[in-house]
């Protein structure tokens, strides 16, 4: 049985997904403020948070952050707002997924169900560990090397690196690319795709690396390419 740990200030809210969760052969752990989040958190090994953002004590976006200092577990973020701005900052720190209140039930089992799925074809079915040139990724560890300098990408950016390199050459569509690394049909436009490489490059780009890129394929996608082979 999977542990799963929901923390939400909202006790109706929090009892309705706890409900679903068990229905789901879930073993349910709970927490109504940031603190008994990281408190539980702390205590055992968890497949997967369900995370509040609004709060009592600490929010869910420093939640998530401090989770992420020790931990790739899943983490689907809810909230009451909807702003694009929130959306984004929840999945750049490292949350995997982001629904918006009121939501269904269903929906968010459906969600939780489609990550776990995929992080298990990645673990039984994908290479953990990728070299191109002066790149390296280790996906099992959510690592990036750039000649021998640590890149410090968010979980979601890692994915679609690993993806694109894993798949040198090959271009991605945006939505090919939010059906591998998100795991569902996205709820939303593929902007959040643009959004992500972007600010991956970003990153990436501070190091030198002369022998790949990322190419931006007009109208189509985006693909990994070796400059010298």
């Amino acid at each position: 049985m999977k542990n799963l740990l929901i923390a939400d200030d909202n006790e109706q809210i929090l009892d309705v997904l706890k409900e679903y969760a068990i229905k789901e052969n879930y073993h349910v752990y709970t927490a109504k403020t940031g603190k008994e989040a990281l408190k539980e958190f702390n205590k055992r090994s968890y497949h997967a948070i369900l995370l509040d953002v609004m709060m009592p004590e600490i929010d869910g976006f420093e939640v998530c952050r401090e989770i992420r200092r020790n931990s790739m577990v899943p983490i689907i973020m809810i909230t009451a707002r909807g702003e694009d701005f929130e959306r984004i900052m929840g999945l750049d720190i490292g949350a995997d997924d982001y629904v918006v209140k009121p939501f269904s039930p269903s929906e968010v089992m459906a969600r939780l169900r489609a990550i776990l799925r995929r992080l298990d074809l990645t673990g039984n079915e994908q290479q953990q560990y990728m070299a191109k040139g002066s790149l390296n990724i280790s996906i099992e560890k959510f690592q990036v090397f750039i000649n021998g300098e640590e890149v410090h990408l968010t979980k979601k950016e890692i994915e679609i690196l690993f993806l694109l390199v894993s798949n040198t050459g090959n271009v991605f569509s945006r939505g090919h690319i939010l059906d591998s690394v998100w795991g569902y049909d996205y709820y939303g436009d593929d902007r959040t795709v643009d959004t992500h490489i972007k600010r991956m490059r970003a990153k990436l780009d501070k190091y030198s690396h002369p022998d790949w890129k990322i190419v931006t394929v007009r109208g189509v996608g985006y693909k990994f390419e070796l400059c010298h082979e």
